[in-house]
């Protein structure tokens, strides 16, 4: 072993590196008896010092031979231009020197006595600082074990550490921010955190680890982990300038956190204010704790940051229970806190209410008893007061805070003090007539008081009173009540329909949207389906509930498949069917083979039910058909079950059509049929099939709806097609020469029953309408569904006789409108299921191109040419043909031709002299047609869009044209036309903001409506004759109907008013309005729009330079008429008004 440690001492020198290295590498090979720190341990002190010596020569040698500087490019100076290059064998020797070096200062560490010479071995750490940085990246592992080094220096705490320290402080740092999993970094980096209190926070240092540090803050891993806390609450002791940073850069991101973090967060801050003494403490307190105390009182609710201050404030006040908080919080909240419940702002009242009611007790615990029990008294007192604040929102923050104080402080408070706020809770705001939200706010907050099972013998007392709460008006209130019964249900603080009947519930449940309906079903789950008992007992509950209340028992039915599996819902389906079955055998006095060969026992049931209870009966079978809706999907993926289930109702489904006769108990056997095969019900299906050749073509929609979906069910829809062929084919005008090729290809019925293509065309209706029967219709074969194209298409001849002859009756010319109707929207749908041809979009370009020549001609001012009658049925083919334009459009279905074409038919039906009564419908398309547009990325497209926009642009203008002339010409029935056409020229303009981009565009739009205001209040301004005519209109309604309508529309959106406003501005600045009633009727406009104050700035701007010009056009009339000076002071000193921000009295 001497001559060992000899031979290893004699190897550190330069020109015995070879040996020195392999020493190094039998050190790490595990397998090899060579330890370099058993040997260390062995040497004496000054052989360590010959050796640390040694090693110091060995480290420049190498560092001469081969400097940092050609680290960089140094893979070989030959092969620096190569992509890959392989390092150089100088690089290779020089790193394994340097890992050889870092090695052995690493083990001398662990043998360092008291009284050894540690300057060359200090100086062996400083070189290896000094080139740390310059190593390679594929050395990344010595350049780790060199920070190891460095970090294991800085806790031996040797001679030179604050250097050494600082270097692995720094790089540990920057991993904890960069990696992406730097949980053993957050651990060293814990270990090194004494580093930084040895750097002055002014230094260069100090400044270049400032954004690091702050980026902690910032990260995940820092905030979520222990070790990240730890390190983050004593960065709040580095310098007290340092708090103030820390606190702005939380603030700033604390938006973007979630709700986890915030309590991250907090906790953070509470560990600094823990472990923080003066002056840290203090600022702490002041800087961050108050900050945030402040922002919790003046933020608005909607702010983002609001919750996320709320969040940490509350980890504040649920650590009460610790020693100082309490006086803490009272401390910090003194100032602010009190002033701010008497604030004139009720958001911040309110704000400050959930502050105080979640601190309560604001308290310090170093007062006397009797000074505390004043102070809460004061505090309870001021709890009151803010249950009866005018202000809802104040009102139902204080309900909040209440109910979580009284939850959590129920054993502290007196009794009568408990009694008080529940009577004040309970029946003054909880009926409340004023704000449905204060009401809300009394049932969403009570689970906090019946969290505390101590209030539960009163709350039973007390909320009994509320029963009446369930029918309130307010749909939210309903939902929030019922919650309420859900949580006493859960915490078994009462029975809940002693607080409010079954009846009241069951009432509720009938008549209820489904957000309330199926919350009370969650609630009488358990008592009208309790899995826990026989299935026997689960029909006599639902017996039980369709005796009590049918419509409600349906309703729950129809719900309950959300709270239990498919499975139990066919057992209970399966147990009715047996109950009705008994009830059959039980009338009858006989055994019934057909239903069942053993009789049942019915329990209870036998003596409550009887076949001749049609009402019981009939909700029995609708139950079991709304059973079977709610789960047939679930059957659908369990065959085995879906054929159990069928052939056991497929076999008592004809005794069931023998017995029950009432109408009442077919329609839902008739359902139940329509869920079955065809192949079960041979009989049924015949007899639905001739219900439908005979119905009575006045039959409402309930007749034949059934039959319908029994035939969709069936798969038999073909049928209801060839007879609707039929029908239209036998009714529509024969034309000479002409058959029908088609009719040998369809089934024909020999039946002698009457055409009825009315009653046809409904049927088609109503499988058009519903997405299950629409989907069945377009899935039966394309043949079948062509001659049904065709044999409506043949009915616009009939339509243009109506329009040209006015000989048609009006029945067949509705049958002929409604098939046209049809036509156009079956080839829609068939468009959308056959997407890759263009037959059924060109079909439909077609009926555009037949109404532009055939029915245009007729939307005509009624004279000698065009009656009322044709006029009408014109204005209602017009108006069926562009609702089917705007569907195409809205659903981007049709290509840029069809786009063309609807655009096309919109020009001309405004250029027909009567087109301006289908303008709201117009809108509509245009509506549709510039969002499809603008909603288009396609940049090869980009110059036909631009042209699309264009012509929308110049359609919208010559819309305002015809409105504006229909006014001048017809002032009545103009202003039912802006009236008619306000919600659609509002859609419109809610498009506008989405073409940003799109200059072009949004200039066309904005400068028409300019245009058309400004001329349109000038006509009027110019025609009055009297001074005391001249005023200044406050509301849009004082305006000419077409402004009115325009202006309204307007002022609803913020984008469309900044919009107009830009135009408007520009239109001024470039004095495009050159009279100086057009001044004065946009100085008429900027009076209505100062009511909006987010562009207060933008209409000064505006009012200045119309002002201005207003001036110069006055004075540059040599004599001003009367009027004109009159409407010109008018101007002036509204302007005046808006300018010095006067408002008129509202």
């Amino acid at each position: 072993m001497m001559s060992k440690r000899k031979d290893f001492l004699d190897s550190v020198h330069p020109d015995k590196v070879q040996i020195f290295l392999n020493f190094i590498k039998l050190h790490k090979d595990g397998a090899d008896p060579f330890d370099l720190t058993e040997l260390l341990h062995e040497l004496q002190r000054n052989q360590r010092a010959e050796l640390w010596g040694r090693a110091v020569v060995l480290l420049r040698h190498a560092l001469e031979a081969y400097p940092p500087e050609r680290w960089v490019t140094g893979l070989g100076d030959d092969d620096a231009d190569e992509m890959e290059v392989e390092p150089s064998a100088d690089l290779k020797h020089t790193m394994a020197v340097l890992d050889g070096i870092t090695l052995l200062c690493t083990v001398s560490l662990d043998v360092v006595e008291a009284g050894d010479t540690l300057t060359h071995l200090l100086d062996c750490a400083y070189l290896l600082n000094s080139v740390e940085s310059s190593l390679p990246l594929s050395e990344m592992p010595l350049q780790q074990a060199v920070h190891w080094l460095f970090e294991c220096w800085w806790k031996r705490g040797l001679l030179g550490k604050e250097e050494l320290g600082w270097t692995a402080f720094v790089v540990c740092l920057e991993n904890t921010v960069t990696l992406k999993k730097p949980m053993s970094e957050l651990t060293r980096l814990h270990g090194l955190w004494e580093v930084l209190l040895t750097v002055d926070f002014n230094s260069d240092r100090g400044q270049s680890v400032i954004d690091p540090l702050l980026q902690c803050f910032l990260s995940a891993n820092h905030i979520k982990r222990e070790e990240g806390k730890r390190f983050l609450a004593f960065l709040f002791t580095w310098d007290v300038r340092f708090i103030r940073m820390i606190h702005e850069t939380i603030k700033n991101q604390l938006q973007f956190f979630s709700r986890a973090a915030a309590v991250d967060v907090a906790e953070v801050y509470f560990r600094a204010w823990r472990k923080a003494s003066s002056p840290y403490l203090e600022e702490i307190e002041v800087s961050c704790v108050q900050d945030f105390m402040q922002h919790a009182l003046l933020l608005p609710r909607a702010s983002p940051v609001h919750p996320k201050v709320r969040q940490i404030l509350k980890y504040f006040h649920q650590q009460k229970f610790r020693q100082g908080v309490d006086e803490m919080l009272h401390r910090l909240y003194k100032p602010i806190l009190w002033k701010a419940l008497k604030a004139v702002n009720a958001e911040v009242r309110a704000n400050a209410t959930l502050l105080f009611t979640e601190a309560f007790p604001v308290h310090d615990p170093t007062m006397g008893s009797e000074r505390v029990d004043e102070l809460v008294q004061k505090q309870l007192d001021m709890l009151c007061a803010l249950l009866e604040d005018v202000r809802p929102v104040v009102r139902s923050s204080a309900v909040l805070g209440a109910c979580s104080m009284l939850g959590r402080c129920w054993e502290l408070l007196p009794s009568i003090v408990i009694t008080d706020l529940l009577n004040k809770l309970l029946l003054q705001i909880a009926t409340d007539t004023s704000s449905p939200d204060c009401r809300c706010a009394v049932f969403l907050c009570m689970s906090a008081i019946l969290d505390n099972s101590l209030s539960h013998p009163l709350m039973e007392k007390l909320l009994p009173a509320l029963k009446s709460s369930l029918h309130d008006t307010s749909e939210k209130v309903r939902v929030a009540f019922v919650d309420m019964l859900l949580k006493i249900k859960a915490v078994r603080a009462a029975k809940f329909w002693k607080v409010c009947s079954m009846e009241h519930l069951l009432a509720r449940l009938e008549l209820d949207s489904p957000a309330v309906s199926k919350r009370i079903v969650n609630l009488l789950f358990t008592s009208f389906l309790p899995l826990g008992q026989p299935e026997m007992v689960w029909c006599e509950r639902c017996v039980t509930m369709v005796q009590m209340n049918p419509g409600a028992a349906r309703k729950f039915y129809r719900y309950v498949y959300l709270y239990t599996s498919p499975t139990n819902i066919v057992k209970l389906m399966l147990m009715i069917r047996k109950c009705v079955n008994s009830c059959i055998q039980k009338s009858a006095d006989s055994t019934d083979d057909s239903v069942s060969s053993n009789k049942e026992n019915t329990s209870v049931l036998e003596e409550v039910l009887s076949v001749k209870d049609t009402a019981v009966m009939a909700s029995l079978l609708e139950i079991v058909v709304i059973l079977w809706n709610s789960v047939q999907k679930s059957l659908e993926r369990n065959q085995e079950a879906l054929s159990y289930t069928t052939a056991k109702f497929a076999s008592v489904l004809p005794e069931y059509l023998r017995v029950f006769q009432e109408e009442r108990c077919t329609a839902p056997l008739i359902r139940l049929a329509s869920l079955l095969p065809a192949t079960a019900v041979p009989a049924l299906r015949s007899k639905v099939m001739a219900q439908l050749r005979r119905a009575d073509p006045v039959s409402p929609v309930t007749r034949y709806s059934l039959p319908l979906e029994c035939l969709c069910g069936w798969g038999q829809l073909g049928w209801v097609v060839d007879l609707v062929v039929e029908w239209l084919s036998q009714t529509t005008p024969a034309h000479p020469g002409e058959e029908d090729e088609s009719a040998t290809q369809r089934v024909q019925f020999c039946d002698p029953v009457e055409a009825q293509p009315g009653l046809g065309l409904e049927y088609l209706t109503y499988l058009l309408q519903r997405p299950r029967t629409r989907d069945c219709l377009l899935a039966l074969p394309l043949e079948q569904l062509t001659p049904l194209l065709q044999a409506l298409s043949t009915w616009k001849a009939v339509l243009y006789s109506s329009l040209s002859e006015g000989e048609v009756s009006a029945a067949v010319t509705e049958t002929a409108l409604t098939a046209f109707s049809l036509h156009t929207r079956l080839n829609i749908h068939l468009q959308h299921r056959y997407p890759e041809g263009r037959d059924f979009i060109g079909a439909l370009e077609l009926s555009m191109d037949w109404v532009e020549k055939k029915v245009l001609p007729f939307l005509d001012d009624p004279g000698e040419d065009v009656s009322e009658q044709q006029m009408c049925l014109a204005k209602q083919v017009v108006e069926s043909c562009l609702r089917v334009c705007r569907d195409v459009v809205q659903v981007a279905m049709g290509d840029a031709n069809f786009n063309d074409h609807v655009l096309q038919l919109g020009s001309c039906v405004l250029l027909s002299k009567k087109g301006y009564v289908c303008i709201p419908l117009l809108l509509s398309v245009l509506t549709e047609m510039a969002q499809n547009t603008i909603s288009h990325n396609a940049e090869a497209q980009e110059e036909q869009l631009s042209i699309t926009l264009r012509i929308i642009t110049n359609i919208f203008q010559k819309v305002l044209e015809v409105m504006a002339h229909r006014l001048r010409t017809d002032k009545e029935e103009g202003q039912e036309l802006c009236c008619l056409s306000e919600n659609a020229l509002y859609d419109f303009l809610l498009v506008t903001p989405l073409a940003s981009d799109r200059e072009e565009f949004l200039t066309g739009i904005f400068s028409s409506l300019c245009a058309a205001v400004i001329i349109d209040m000038s006509r009027q301004l110019q025609k009055l004759s009297h001074p005391e005519e001249v005023m200044t209109p406050e509301t849009a309604s004082d305006l000419p109907p077409l402004s009115a309508t325009i202006i309204t529309d307007i002022l609803k959106c913020p984008g469309v008013t900044r919009c107009f406003l830009t135009e408007l501005s520009w239109s001024v600045n470039s004095e495009a309005v050159d009279s100086l009633s057009g001044l004065a009727a946009v100085a008429h406009i900027l009076a209505i729009g100062r009511k909006a104050e987010k562009f207060h700035q933008d209409l000064k701007g505006i009012a200045v330079s119309v002002q201005t010009q207003i001036l110069q056009h006055t004075a540059a009339l040599v004599e001003p008429a009367h009027m004109q000076r009159v409407i010109s002071e008018n101007a002036i000193r509204t302007l005046s008004d808006l300018l010095v921000g006067r408002q008129d009295p509202e």
